[in-house]
């Protein structure tokens, strides 16, 4: 058993830059990632051999344990030596489900290089891709761990060359991924090549692996791995080709130390001036400059409260540091720093730059930027690859639980952002919208753990609405009738509204940087310059008026008017998406008395929902792509079942004994796909959902749905007419 290491050990090496490694490890649901992460804790010392690959350790939470699944992202510090060197390499083990991917944006900002693990037999799936692209969009480095190489041995029978063939075709396809999505200086210096020894192969449950490097040192090839299930069983293989080595091997030889990482990563991730004295300590990971963290996970310890995990990227952060935390304008006292070691947390006083600490005492978010300098510029924030789009209404079954319900679902929304919290004003009930029906029954699992009875409603989906033709300029009048506003409507181009959604462009960047990026993607200088505010959800308000007097003066209580309609929009109160507002004139009453926000703020909703019902209105339904696997012989029924739920088939792929069956399926058709699917196919095929893009219902169905979702929110169930909201000069 390897010895046992203590956190005054890996102490002693945290100051030394060169010695630290913060790693991921990321993957497609069910490939491995956690089986491994066991491995690599035995190979520390922190967890028994034996029981490694079944104990799940970093799944710690009961609900993890029970689903075999990982739900939340865990961190550990591991101590590794290589050639009688040691060194810390701060590991997160994150979810491989498409539902819970904001975890695993969020911990790829605390880490600077990526273990991608891949099934042999499944190879690349569309969350590879997924979980690749979100890393190479954070500057995080991969390497490539083909898993599971004893399906090939006993399921696919592969020789030797066979199987060699399989694999290479996996790294080609995985380098194809690194060519498409990373950044033009990194598409080729980050491919990986199995004779460099970026590519390890192995198998987590059975705890043996090995890359080029190791394979050359011990003398083994394939066909002996393949001779070794025949004869001296997978036992042996762990002891003579132990998986920690070959993988925490790659990651220190081929995985930047924070110091070199921050160099190419800070320039993407921190908008400040990088010639500054903070910007310096940034770029250098110094750890004598002011300490500047990004936290990046928060839990809610019931005895110590808020935990705070993310990476401190300058300075050191100690026991007692006063601190600022600049995203939410407050201050703080840090009363406690610690490292994360499974699931426990040991305390250590003080990290230097480069680690990931634990922190307590801070009233917290994910996403917050934390220093002792106040001027500091906040870090980019962290943009989701997806968003909310099925919602359930959540009410304690007792009224006496009420308080401890809204706390709990504080709670909740503290530690997962990606669920969303709010409660209707109008009815009381509380409404909690996820990524997809697993993520809200995961949520309502976590609720009832807690003691809580509680009652939910069928889940319900979220749709868009937009506007597909442009219209106006109309004019509505304020309610004393001495103001006028002129507005007109259009749909945004799908690009740009693809760069408010990932943040390229948002309310954060400066005039001359929205400015140039709407040039560089085909807008005029005029039009680049008529841009007033930009919603994240992926609308626009712009004003080409001109010589208008007190304009700016009430451009605010216009805002207002406008922010409204895009969170309420005029079909079904839903929120708008893809929408560009202009104000086209405005005609004020020269008494300020008479142009108020109580004047401006309604006139603005009013023409804005006028000129919307003029545009050809419509709905946006949540589009999922589906990946289904199963035997040949179930094609026509997988492909049945989709037909029959309004989906479509995209592509089919027989990889050996295995079909994957790609198509897209709309959201609202997935409420039971697991009945229909396990009894279309007898329970052989396994699938899974991801969000893809909205789309426009179709128009047989627009006025059911839009009736539909007007009823459920106590709305009359027509919708308006453009009349109501226009007056006449």
């Amino acid at each position: 058993m390897p010895k046992f290491k203590t956190t005054t050990e890996a102490l002693k090496i945290v100051h030394n830059r060169d010695q630290i490694r913060n790693l991921g490890i990321i993957a497609h649901v069910d490939h491995g990632k956690t089986t491994t992460s066991d491995s690599l804790l035995a190979a520390t010392g922190m967890l028994s051999p034996s029981v490694a690959g079944q104990a799940l350790a970093l799944d710690y939470m009961e609900l993890e344990q029970q689903r075999q699944m990982t739900i939340k992202a865990a961190n550990v510090t591991l101590y590794y030596e290589l050639d009688n060197k040691p060194y810390v390499i701060n590991l997160i083990d994150t979810p491989g489900h498409i539902d819970f991917t904001g975890k695993v944006t969020r911990s790829l900002r605390a880490v600077d290089g990526a273990i991608v693990v891949v099934d042999s037999v499944e190879g690349i799936m569309t969350q590879t891709e997924t979980v690749l692209r979100q890393a190479l969009e954070e500057r995080v480095r991969p390497v490539l761990y083909i898993n599971k190489i004893d399906r090939l041995i006993k399921e696919l029978r592969l020789s030797p060359e066979k199987m060699q063939e399989w694999l290479f075709n996996i790294v080609k396809d995985f380098n194809r991924l690194v060519e498409t999505y990373a950044e033009p200086e990194y598409k080729k210096a980050w491919q990986v090549a199995v004779a460099n020894g970026q590519v390890a192969f192995g198998s987590s449950k059975d705890k043996w692996g090995f890359n080029s490097v190791i394979a050359k040192q011990a003398g083994m090839s394939f066909k002996d791995i393949i001779e070794a299930y025949t004869t001296i069983g997978p036992q042996e293989l762990g002891k003579k080709l132990p998986l920690h080595d070959a993988l925490l091997g790659m990651v220190v030889r081929h995985h930047p130390p924070p110091d070199v990482a921050q160099k190419y990563r800070i320039p993407k991730i921190w908008q400040g001036d990088l010639n500054s004295p903070i910007g310096q300590s940034l770029l250098k990971c110094d750890e004598n400059g002011p300490m500047v963290m990004m936290v990046t996970n928060v839990v809610v310890d019931p005895a110590a409260g808020l935990v705070g995990t993310g990476r401190l990227f300058s300075g050191t952060i100690s026991n007692g540091d006063q601190v600022y935390l600049l995203n939410s304008k407050k201050e703080g006292k840090i009363q406690s720093v610690q490292i994360f070691m499974g699931f426990q947390r040991e305390i250590v006083d003080s990290l230097p730059a480069g680690n990931i600490p634990a922190i307590l005492g801070l009233d917290i978010r994910s996403g917050e930027t934390i220093s002792t300098v106040k001027d500091v510029v906040p870090f980019e924030s962290i943009h989701y690859v997806s968003e909310p789009v099925v919602t359930t209404a959540v009410e304690a079954k007792h009224p006496r639980d009420l308080p401890k319900l809204v706390e709990a679902m504080r709670r909740l929304n503290i530690e997962d952002p990606n669920l969303v919290i709010t409660i209707n004003q109008e009815s009381g009930e509380t409404l909690m919208a996820g990524m997809g029906v697993l993520h809200l029954e995961i949520a309502t699992t976590m609720l009832q753990q807690q003691g809580l009875e509680i009652i939910t409603s069928p889940p319900i989906i979220n749709y868009r609405e937009a506007v597909r033709a442009p219209a106006g300029p109309i004019m509505s009048r304020s309610p004393n009738r001495h103001n006028k506003i002129f507005i007109k409507v259009e749909p945004l181009d799908p690009h740009i509204i693809e760069l408010i959604r990932n943040g390229t462009l948002n309310e954060m960047t400066d005039k001359k940087g929205i400015q140039k990026t709407l040039r560089d993607n085909g807008w005029s200088s005029d039009e680049a310059k008529s841009v007033v505010s930009i919603d994240p959800k992926g609308n626009m308000l712009t004003e080409e008026t001109k010589g208008v007097q007190y304009l700016q003066e009430s451009m605010d209580s216009i805002r207002a008017g406008w922010e409204d309609v895009m969170q309420n929009g005029p079909l079904a109160y839903e929120i708008c998406r893809g929408v560009k507002v202009t104000l086209t004139h405005y005609v004020p009453h020269e008494d300020p008395a008479h142009r108020t926000y109580a004047q401006l703020m309604p006139a603005t909703r009013r023409a804005v929902l006028g000129a919307m019902m003029m545009a050809n209105p419509t709905l946006l339904e949540p589009i999922l792509a589906i990946e289904v696997k199963g035997p040949a012989e179930l094609i026509g029924a997988i492909t049945g079942v989709i037909s029959a739920k309004r989906g479509k088939l995209i592509n089919v792929e027989q990889r050996e004994v295995v079909t994957i069956i790609q198509g897209e399926i709309p959201a609202s058709e997935t409420f039971d796909l697991s009945q229909v699917m396990r009894g279309a196919t007898a329970g052989k095929a396994t699938w899974n959902t991801s969000f893809k893009t909205w789309q426009s219902v179709p128009t047989n169905m627009l006025l059911p749905i839009v009736t539909d979702v007007r009823k459920r929110k106590g709305l009359s169930p027509e919708p308006p007419t453009p009349a109501e909201f226009i007056d006449k000069e």
